[in-house]
């Protein structure tokens, strides 16, 4: 049976975004979607029909976002499900990249995803329900990738406002979810979705390393399909109780479990300083 739940995707014209889209239009839901082209977004998309709504938006302009959330309501009524998904990559170490290529990343990766949050919580809090799934990186939670310390920053600050959000909206019947990604099939790694330094410094062995590992053993063997990924948004979003944290990949999953054993090492080995901080008895 045909479902009518409306869902609001970002960064839709390519990626996980794309898939996503496409799936949802397939299983019969109505679909409003955003790109710094609609015209070239519905070109991706290929899909004519009425259930679907493609914006052009700037994500970094609240104004920008407050007119595409106008026009979703004035087309189908209401939002059900947003999923936070523009970003792009940013690779540079943290002396490499200039204060301006920072905040850029900054500005698409965290503020873009603010400012549909704020615009839309409105139509939620009237609601009493919707949902929120914002697209972090396993590099959101582990943080050990040399050269890609700005990207991780804007990923663990995704996650960082999504766990307040879970608790601000909790009493509202609003959900918000974490997604942490691991290595998908996607053109995420590719030039034009992903950025590097002006200015790089040969000096930075590990980054140089890690950025040759990219090109010439991930690219094209990433183990993670977009296509079930897009089944796995929609099979959490139909459930009565959603997650805070959801790993999306047995890669993420594997380098979840190892953070969580790391820091669980050092919590035991230094328990002792830990707690030394406290006022005497």
């Amino acid at each position: 049976m045909k479902t009518q739940k409306v869902w609001f995707v970002t960064g839709a014209s390519k990626g996980l975004g794309l898939s996503l889209v496409k799936r949802l239009l397939t299983e019969g839901y109505k679909v409003a979607a955003t790109s710094r082209e609609a015209e070239a977004l519905s070109t991706e998309v290929g899909y004519s029909g009425d259930d679907f709504l493609p914006l052009q938006v700037n994500l970094t302009d609240n104004n920008s976002v407050a007119e595409a959330i106008t026009a979703i309501i004035a087309k189908f009524g209401t939002i059900d499900v947003v999923v936070n998904n523009a970003g792009y990559g940013q690779l540079g170490t943290l002396e490499e990249l200039t204060d301006d290529e920072a905040r850029k990343n900054f500005d698409v990766n965290v503020f873009g995803s603010l400012n549909v949050i704020r615009n839309v919580m409105p139509i939620f809090r009237v609601r009493k329900s919707g949902a929120f799934f914002n697209i972090s990186s396993i590099a959101g939670f582990l943080g050990t990738f040399p050269g890609w310390g700005i990207y991780n920053a804007t990923k663990f600050a995704v996650a960082g406002f999504t766990e307040a959000l879970s608790a601000e909206a909790k009493s509202l019947g609003v959900t918000a979810t974490i997604v942490y990604p691991g290595y998908f099939k996607t053109n995420f790694l590719l030039q034009g979705s992903l950025r590097t330094a002006a200015n790089p410094i040969t000096d930075y062995k590990e980054a140089r390393d890690l950025e040759v590992i990219h090109n010439e053993q991930v690219i094209g063997n990433q183990p993670g399909d977009p296509e079930n990924a897009a089944l796995a948004f929609i099979r959490v979003a139909e459930m009565g109780e959603r997650p805070l944290h959801l790993f999306l990949g047995s890669d993420s999953f594997a380098m979840a479990q190892n953070k969580i054993e790391a820091v669980q090492k050092d919590l035991a080995a230094f328990e002792n300083i830990s707690k030394s901080t406290d006022f005497r008895k």
